[in-house]
């Protein structure tokens, strides 16, 4: 399967969903995953991806493909 993921009519790699969701450029970041839940903006479906903002911090990061709600696991 591709890693490559369309989010919000773009195709997305797996460090390019991470640094939408952060807001910044981010160190690395794991295969993007299906979240097993739906948007509670759009209904939509969300993407998992964990990934390294620092070298000392791991963030699991969601994404609504369809529009810009995202949250992370960050307190």
């Amino acid at each position: 399967m591709s890693e490559n993921r369309v989010v919000q009519g773009r195709m997305v790699t797996r460090k390019s969903l991470a640094e939408l969701i952060e807001g910044e450029s981010v160190m690395d970041a794991e295969p993007i995953e299906d979240a097993d839940r739906d948007c509670p903006e759009c209904g939509g479906d969300v993407l998992e991806v964990g990934y390294m903002p620092s070298v000392t911090a791991f963030v699991t990061g969601w994404k609504c493909q369809e529009c810009d709600w995202a949250e992370t696991d960050r307190e």
